[in-house]
């Protein structure tokens, strides 16, 4: 259903009706299931699914979540790709490295990191030169905006990172349109081109990778550049951006996001703050319910800018909570194993305290009912420690995505 670009939105998907994406969800979301299905990379954690009943993100909600650390030990066992592509090495364009390492494809058919939608949304087009500000070496994010660019018809100077005073001549001779890098070193080159007394054409500035602060996007809108911001992983490319409305990011069309409890791979209730989970829809490396590690939550409505799909919140936060307590490192999927072992509890919420110079753990549960006594023994159990249980009316604790809450003072 890939259609050309029309005006102010990339293509007809980003404006269809909701019912319209549901059906065409339905159709290729089976069909990536069986290509996942059929990888031994899954051959444990899908060999009971029917990839026909998997047709809609709530159906998905049932299946594990893959995380980084089970992608890593995989890699390591059956380099590079740990059994979770389609193709083999040699079958990719490119094979990039990440830190730890996780080894990332990269293809080079048409936009393959679905960058392309971005960059049309920042206004970037075939009358741009795009300064690539990203690195090209080993890591995806360099190729992952070029091909946005090429996608959207621009030329893309390939700057890469540092050499601060090249770049700023570069794009004063070569006549640079737009920047494409993280949100803080566009102010680099901007502050040294003053200094080197160049005057710039930089209009538009599409980011990622880094918190772009309102007062530093307000500071480059007064130098007379639209900065916009994305929201991508080496894994997954494109999840979700922004558009010129500037209300929440945007879901890119060809992921699934679910935004669940973290540690557990449990929706929460829409709008409450979770962790970012998305299912891709790319045929050479079908991630099923990748857990990012981020924190978000879905905004309702639509975006004022015309595009319909789901919209998130943006970046809030990492969802690995995990703490030390009395020497013990308390993680979510412990604090998720003490909710589902009592059926009186809804909801749980560890805080870290210090009493005195001794750590301290209360656990806050939400229940209506239960024995406090078997609560406090699970606790012990499934936490390794002793602390107090307070039991709370149902609704009482933060929908802040926090289930380890750490108050001590560290200063």
């Amino acid at each position: 259903m890939d259609t050309a670009r029309t005006g102010t939105h990339y293509d007809e998907l980003e404006t269809r009706s909701a019912d319209a994406r549901a059906a065409w969800i339905a159709g290729a979301l089976p069909a990536q299931m069986a290509r996942a299905k059929a990888l031994p990379g899954y051959a444990e954690t899908l060999a009971e699914v029917d990839p026909e009943a998997i047709t809609s993100a709530e159906a998905l909600s049932a299946l594990p979540v893959l995380r980084k650390a089970r992608l890593g030990r995989a890699q390591a066992g059956d380099p590079p790709f740990g059994g979770y592509t389609t193709r083999s090495a040699s079958g990719f364009a490119h094979v990039f490295q990440s830190p730890g390492p996780i080894y990332e494809p990269g293809g080079d058919a048409h936009d393959w990191w679905r960058m392309g939608r971005f960059l049309h949304a920042c206004g970037v087009g075939a009358d741009d030169i795009v300064q690539n500000c990203f690195g090209y070496h080993l890591t995806p994010a360099g190729m992952i905006f070029e091909s946005g660019a090429r996608a959207v018809g621009a030329a893309v100077l390939p700057a890469g990172t540092g050499q601060t005073e090249l770049q700023v001549r570069a794009a004063a001779d070569i006549g640079s349109t737009a920047y494409a890098g993280t949100p803080d070193y566009l102010k680099v080159i901007l502050d040294k081109a003053d200094e080197m007394g160049e005057r710039l054409r930089l209009t538009r500035a599409a980011v990622g990778g880094g918190a772009l602060f309102p007062s530093l996007r307000q500071e480059y809108a007064d130098r007379g550049i639209a900065c916009l911001q994305c929201y991508a992983t080496a894994d997954l490319g494109n999840i979700a951006y922004e558009s010129a409305a500037m209300e929440g990011m945007i879901l890119d069309e060809h992921v699934l996001v679910e935004i669940v409890t973290p540690g557990t791979g449990d929706p929460v209730p829409a709008g409450e703050v979770g962790e970012v989970v998305v299912t891709t829809l790319n045929p050479d490396y079908p991630l099923i319910r990748f857990a990012t590690g981020d924190l978000s939550a879905v905004m309702p409505g639509e975006s004022p800018c015309g595009r319909t799909n789901m919209r998130i919140r943006g970046w809030m936060g990492r969802a690995d909570q995990t703490t030390k307590i009395k020497g013990m490192f308390v993680r979510p999927e412990q604090v998720a194993a003490l909710v589902a072992r009592h059926d009186e509890i809804a909801k749980a919420r560890v805080i870290a305290l210090r009493e005195g110079e001794m750590d301290a753990m209360t656990v806050q549960v939400e229940a209506e009912g239960g024995d406090p006594a078997a609560f406090e023994a699970s606790v012990a159990e499934l936490l390794k420690m002793r602390g107090r249980v307070e039991v709370v009316q149902p609704g009482s604790l933060p929908r802040d995505g926090l289930v380890i809450e750490d108050r001590r003072k560290y200063d």
